[in-house]
């Protein structure tokens, strides 16, 4: 299966609700920002990053049908931050939440041109936690937590460019 990024569109928005299924699931994927339940149409602005800059993108399939979302966002100079990562639930265990990731940082710093790149995991999100440190992410233990993994990757060449596709 052939997949990109592209800008989520209003149709992706009502998918990716449909990924959530309670108040549990919102709050782990996108925080506590995200009141549960929400309207598919609101879900581009409840995503919003407090004083912006975040992109959004859709992991789409061959028949342009979203599989994928994530987000990334400049949390302080010198490394751009990925969350609200979710691969859709007919479509995990089959190597796209890797995919996902790699275009996801690929395009994350094309666009901003950071040296870093890091992100949070719950703990007991083993599946998660195994794909970002084969990627090469390490946790940081000061601002990690009991519940959740702050990790980094520092940036190489191999994610800036075609490497993983751009977007």
């Amino acid at each position: 299966m052939n997949v990109s990024l592209r800008t989520p569109i209003a149709s992706d928005f009502v998918a990716i609700a449909s990924w959530i299924p309670d108040a549990a699931a919102g709050l782990r994927w996108a925080g506590p920002r995200l009141p549960f339940p929400f309207a598919a149409s609101d879900l581009s602005v409840l995503l919003a990053v407090p004083g912006g800059g975040e992109a959004s993108y859709s992991l789409i399939d061959d028949s342009s049908k979203p599989c994928g979302f994530g987000q990334h966002w400049v949390l302080r100079p010198g490394a751009v931050h990925l969350g609200r990562i979710i691969v859709a639930p007919d479509a995990r265990g089959c190597g796209l939440g890797r995919v996902l990731c790699q275009q996801l940082i690929s395009a994350a710093l094309h666009a901003t041109s950071e040296t870093a790149v890091t992100l949070r995991a719950y703990r007991d999100n083993t599946v998660a936690v195994r794909l970002y440190s084969t990627l090469g992410f390490i946790e940081v233990a000061e601002e990690s937590t009991d519940d959740v993994l702050f990790m980094k990757m520092l940036a190489n060449n191999s994610f800036h460019g075609a490497a993983f596709g751009s977007p």
